[in-house]
């Protein structure tokens, strides 16, 4: 639907930089500075590298209530979310409390369908069943005052360890760690939830040590850094930017997964997707184990995926990863259903609109009519896989999307509500726009939360047309004459010399790669040789380029796309090393194809 246009980038004509980074090739040193790495220091992950979590505002504070619940074998309720983040924080704090000598320790994390996201009220009133002394929420918490304020009606304190930004006023927690909340001066405010809760319990075990804890009772002071693959995978899952400390984090943790030294539920989900667990990458925890962690938490109970985590055998852990692929599975079924009724959607729209698509003059450009924000609501879709449904419909239209799916009867005059999940493009800040509409319309959405490029909110069924007329005014009205651009960033092409292996390893050497650091991709014109449909959905070629014969896959490509062997191609790709019966070979991963005009 839309032809990309390549905008290589520009890189830095510095020549203190360039020296800084001599010791890489040209092409890998243009790559580094494109990214804003200006010294090999900050290509250095070692963990002397890391922030100190002294740094990190409030950490002491919560580390001595902490202390204390365990000195006074207090029970303490670990309260996650229910997506990767939230399931990785959550079995880390249940594992680093437990080696930390915790002997009351367990995890609540609600069902989405039941009680919503975070504290609410009818997850402390459940909570509270089980009689803590002390919860500590992970990867939740900073917008939750009624849940706060609730469970102190229970006369349970909460510590509040989050990563999401702060409102103007802040719940009434007993203490609150969070990088972005106000005055906190923490150099890194990207860490995910796990990296948080990483954080506090570093400071933790800081504490213990300088109180003679581990020397008085007789104990080996605990390696937290076992607890590194779980950070990684968080981090990398939850597509937080990876400035330097996060890349510390999870080129640390992917070491240990590689080493053979991950926890069995990390090694169970690589081995159900079928990656070799001595070759994980940073893809992988976000595009293999990632969806299988989270399927649990949009079609089921995200305590299937801790479970998986907190196994102690192979044995246990492949038992429950199977049952997290197989729900996967189920995601996938789900999610293509709701796929295509949401094309059919679009066509109509779009057949709607033929008449400005296709204009009667030959030499008149067609008019663009996609929709500066597009709304979907079918009161059939699944709840906990709107908001996959709503990035593949943001990535097929490059606009704004919410899709929408019937929610509980949540309002007081128990009207029925709807819960929309939106995903953005840049130029886009769709928290911003939801914002706008609310302060216009204070009685329109009954919540809403999020970030620049992803948000949640609910609304009334009743008001879904005149909610999705007026975003798409509001966004009309903040665009203005600005045009949402159909680009595609890339580093450029590539010399013949470089489709090796040598290349492609030496790119793998500076990684890991992920959100605000992203793995180089690069586009060229190939002659398509030949081609065939493999697997799924997936279109294997054999690409020229000057006297070069190149292996190439597409994923997941569009049927819609007609090649033909002899057709040169504009392709944007990625290198990687494929692995087949022992012998490895250079292959590009396909991101977009683009034919080129026949003269």
């Amino acid at each position: 639907m839309i032809t990309k246009v390549i905008n290589r980038r520009l890189v830095s004509e510095d020549s203190s930089i360039r020296e800084a980074l001599s010791e890489y090739p040209e092409k890998i040193r243009n790559i580094l500075i494109a990214r804003g790495i200006r010294e090999s220091q900050e290509l250095e992950y070692g963990l002397r590298g890391l922030i100190p979590p002294s740094q990190l505002l409030n950490a002491d504070v919560a580390s001595v209530h902490i202390f204390n619940a365990i000195k006074d074998n207090k029970s303490i309720l670990i309260i996650g979310d229910f997506d990767a983040d939230g399931a990785t924080s959550s079995a880390l704090m249940m594992r680093a409390l437990t080696m930390l000598s915790a002997e009351h320790v367990d995890f609540l994390v609600p069902d989405r369908f039941k009680f919503g996201y975070g504290l609410s009220e009818k997850l402390v009133e459940f909570a509270a069943s089980k009689k803590p002394d002390l919860i500590i929420t992970v990867d939740n918490g900073i917008a939750n005052h009624r849940g706060v304020a609730k469970a102190s009606e229970y006369n349970i304190p909460v510590i509040i360890t989050d990563h999401h930004l702060a409102a103007e006023t802040l719940p009434d927690a007993l203490v609150i760690v969070n990088p972005n909340q106000p005055a906190d001066d923490f150099p890194s405010k990207n860490l995910a939830g796990v990296g948080v809760a990483f954080y506090l319990m570093l400071a933790l075990r800081s504490l213990m040590r300088s109180n003679n804890w581990f020397h008085d009772n007789n104990m080996d002071e605990p390696n937290l850094a076992e607890l590194l693959d779980l950070v990684a995978l968080g981090t990398v899952a939850d597509v937080v930017v990876l400035d330097k400390n996060n890349r510390i984090l999870v080129d640390q943790g992917l070491r240990r997964i590689r080493s053979g030294r991950a926890c069995a539920g990390i090694n169970a989900l690589l081995e159900v997707a079928l990656k070799k667990i001595e070759q994980c990458r940073s893809n992988d925890l976000g595009f293999a184990i990632g969806p299988r962690l989270n399927a649990a938490g949009r079609l089921e109970d995200m305590s299937v995926g801790i479970e998986c985590l907190l196994s102690n055998t192979p044995q246990q852990a492949r038992k429950i990863a199977s049952r997290l692929d197989h729900l996967n599975r189920k995601r996938r079924n789900i999610e293509q259903d709701m796929l295509q009724q949401a094309n059919q959607d679009l066509a109509a729209y779009f057949e709607k609109h033929k008449d400005l698509s296709e204009p009667s003059g030959s030499s008149t450009k067609k008019e663009d009519v996609r929709p500066t924000t597009l709304c979907l609501f079918d009161p059939k879709w699944h709840q906990g896989v709107i908001g996959i449904l709503a990035s593949r419909v943001k990535d097929k239209i490059n606009r704004p999307v919410i899709v929408f799916a019937k929610g509980e009867d949540e309002n007081k005059d128990q009207q029925s509500i709807i819960k929309g999940s939106a995903r953005s493009v840049q130029g886009v800040h769709i928290r911003d726009l939801l914002a706008l509409v609310d302060s216009r319309n204070p009685e329109l959405i009954t919540k809403f939360g999020g970030h620049a490029m992803a948000a949640g909110l609910s609304i009334r069924e009743s008001d879904y047309e005149k909610f999705a007329k007026l975003l798409h005014e509001y966004a009309d009205e903040i665009m203005g004459d600005e045009k949402i651009l159909d680009e595609v960033l890339t580093d450029g092409s590539l010399n013949d010399s470089d489709f090796t292996l040598s290349f492609a390893r030496q790119l793998k050497s500076v990684s890991p790669w992920g959100q605000g650091f992203p793995e180089p991709i690069f586009d060229d014109i190939f002659e398509v040789v030949s081609q065939r449909i493999v697997g799924e959905k997936h279109l294997k070629l054999i690409l020229k380029k000057e006297a070069l014969t190149i292996d190439a896959i597409h994923f997941f490509f569009d049927e819609k796309l007609k090649i033909e062997d002899g057709d040169k191609v504009n392709i944007v790709y990625k290198l990687d090393v494929n692995e087949f019966r022992g012998n490895q070979s250079l292959q590009l991963i396909v991101d977009q194809i683009i034919v080129q005009e026949k003269v």
